[in-house]
């Protein structure tokens, strides 16, 4: 099981990134930079590149809309040429809010267009000009444009043929999808105790698709870690988080969050967060989050307690523990997470 951590984006993320050589020598294994409508993954990525030496690099992520499919395959093999090797693309179809509210795209066909954008730039690492006919269309035809346009591939040469593809997904068929054509899976608020009966389905049906020139499914999923006898009043810290997806990232009847909620068997909590939250009373949504949610998806207790949860991780699939230290020395933490996931 390899160890990764999330670079929180919030404030000033440089400061975390100047952290991140410090947790490499402790042996974090990937760093996931997110963006969302923050400051841009690619620039922190390659800032992190020059700081580092053996740590992988992944956006976690890129949305598949506001990127053309030229310039996600031009990002994948940039990074990847920057850190000699190190890059992790994590894709996903982000939100209507953030797709239709700050980059003002309409937010159509996440699916279809997730799958293209695999395809194009695995066809633009191969050497291959980039060529598609589907919901993009790759060179435009003579009818539309100037008429110029004409089939190109990548004018560098990429570090490697191949850069790891992952994918953020939660609907069944996004799942289904991407167990079938991603490298890896980016679940988010994942309940290891529940994540066989809600995804096990869509996992297995998308495996069966899959083709023999892939390597089996990683998943990255973890959470807050803090270890001690009276630490569990840390999980109160991750309230907000929980809340602000389940009950304000989305509309109602458009929130994948609360629908992952609803999955976990929560549907009661799931709709009065909702309420509470979009009457502006975060404080009562918070306090509603379940906590038996909070302690399966955190790693917050007793060395033994946290290793139970580490194993528990380990059986729901998780091939990459991502945690968040929640420590006064998170490259300790790290190190003693490392002895235990090694």
């Amino acid at each position: 099981m390899k160890l990764s951590m999330p670079l929180v984006y919030a404030g000033n993320p440089r400061e975390t990134a100047d952290q991140v050589a410090g947790l490499e020598k402790a042996g974090l294994d990937t760093i996931w930079v997110a963006e969302p409508y923050g400051f841009d993954a690619p620039t922190l990525m390659g800032y992190l590149a020059a700081k580092t030496e053996t740590v992988e690099i992944g956006a976690g992520i890129l949305n598949v809309y506001s990127r053309t499919p030229g310039a996600l395959l031009q990002t994948a093999a940039g990074l990847d040429n920057v850190s000699g090797g190190r890059a992790v693309i994590g894709l996903g179809a982000s939100g209507p809010q953030v797709i239709e509210g700050f980059h003002g795209l309409p937010y159509d066909k996440p699916l279809g267009r997730t799958r293209e954008v695999i395809e194009l730039i695995r066809m633009g690492l191969r050497g291959e000009r980039l060529v598609m006919d589907g919901i993009h269309t790759v060179p435009l035809p003579a009818d539309q444009g100037l008429g110029l346009g004409k089939p190109l591939k990548l004018l560098n040469k990429p570090e490697r043929p191949v850069v790891p593809l992952w994918v953020a997904a939660l609907g069944d068929n996004n799942v289904k999808m991407t167990a079938e054509v991603a490298d890896g899976w980016l679940p988010f608020l994942f309940h290891p105790d529940k994540a066989h009966g809600v995804w096990g389905d869509a996992l297995a049906a998308g495996a069966a698709k899959r083709s023999a020139d892939l390597a089996p499914l990683e998943i990255s999923a973890g959470g807050m870690v803090a270890i001690g006898e009276d630490v569990k009043g840390m999980l109160d810290f991750m309230r907000p988080m929980y809340a602000l997806y389940i009950g304000g990232m989305g509309a109602r009847g458009k929130n994948f969050y609360n629908e992952l909620a609803r999955q976990y068997g929560y549907e009661k909590e799931a709709e009065e967060i909702q309420d509470l939250y979009l009457s502006g009373k975060k404080k009562e949504a918070e306090a509603l989050v379940p906590l038996e949610w909070l302690e399966a998806g955190n790693l917050v207790g007793p060395a033994s307690y946290v290793q139970e949860r580490i194993a528990a991780f380990r059986e729901a699939g998780v091939t990459n523990l991502s945690v968040s230290p929640a420590t006064e020395d998170p490259a300790a933490t790290i190190a003693q997470i490392k002895e235990w996931v090694s």
